[in-house]
């Protein structure tokens, strides 16, 4: 349980630094709600980090931030909520929506009716190509490289590649210093970023430069790369119905 208990541990010393610039955060960009999940929804992501933190993978699949229909319910990176229930096996918990919340974006939980497209899709091949949680999470790891969920004005999703980086910089050190942590924790060997951002913000945490691999601080190298991202807005996801984003996907976990 020692690599449980030191994921847990450093998600919530992440948390708490992310906490700290929330209210920087919407003065200064163009976001007026900033929330973070794994504050509020901490009762999931605790659960997600317990039940599959310990199972050995060497493999990190990193996402950029929380959707509102996704992790910003089930405290799960790409967790759509049924995902969550039926397939991360996390169990309901009453959440509180957070006091700053936009207002047509409440924290209803694992009873949220609506799926995240991504989330479905991710998880849904991850099962699909490696059989049972124990066998997915003997492989695989999938965590977001910044935690909070980030809507502008009219409950739009942004994302933190399009506001200011000086604003953010503190958020985004956190965030590299917590991926750090948990590629040591883990073991880990290759990084998968779920689309060219979170392969930047890979790469520039363990400066690997725009090709090569990463190393960390002990020397160990990191095989840094990207897969598609499964968004539903992206041309490339919806290709041949989805069908060329699974190829490409295993293509990259099977590439090792």
């Amino acid at each position: 349980m020692a690599v449980v208990d030191d994921l847990i541990m450093a998600a919530k010393q992440l948390s708490n630094s992310c906490n700290k610039s929330i209210k920087k955060i919407e003065r200064e960009t163009i976001v007026a709600h900033a929330t973070n999940p794994l504050d509020y929804a901490w009762p999931h992501h605790e659960q997600y980090l317990t039940n599959w933190g310990g199972l050995g993978a060497k493999t990190l699949l990193l996402g950029m931030n929380p959707g509102p229909w996704g992790m910003a319910q089930s405290g799960v990176p790409f967790g759509s909520t049924e995902v969550a229930k039926s397939k991360l096996k996390i169990k309901p918990c009453q959440l509180t929506t957070p006091s700053n919340a936009h207002p047509k974006r409440p924290i209803i939980g694992l009873d949220l009716e609506r799926q995240e497209i991504s989330g479905q899709r991710l998880w849904s091949l991850m099962f699909d190509h490696f059989g049972n949680g124990k066998n997915v999470f003997s492989n695989i790891f999938v965590v977001n490289h910044c935690p909070l969920l980030l809507l502008g004005e009219s409950g739009k999703n942004l994302t933190p590649d399009n506001l200011s980086a000086a604003v953010l910089k503190p958020i985004l050190e956190a965030c590299d210093e917590h991926l750090k942590k948990v590629v040591d924790i883990m073991g880990i060997t290759r990084i998968i970023g779920v689309g060219k951002y979170a392969e930047k913000r890979a790469r520039l945490a363990f400066d690997a430069g725009k090709t090569g691999d990463g190393i960390t601080k002990s020397g160990r190298k990191i095989d840094i790369t990207s897969c598609w991202h499964p968004s539903p807005a992206s041309p490339l996801a919806n290709r041949n119905d989805g069908a060329d984003w699974r190829a490409n996907v295993i293509s990259v976990l099977e590439n090792a």
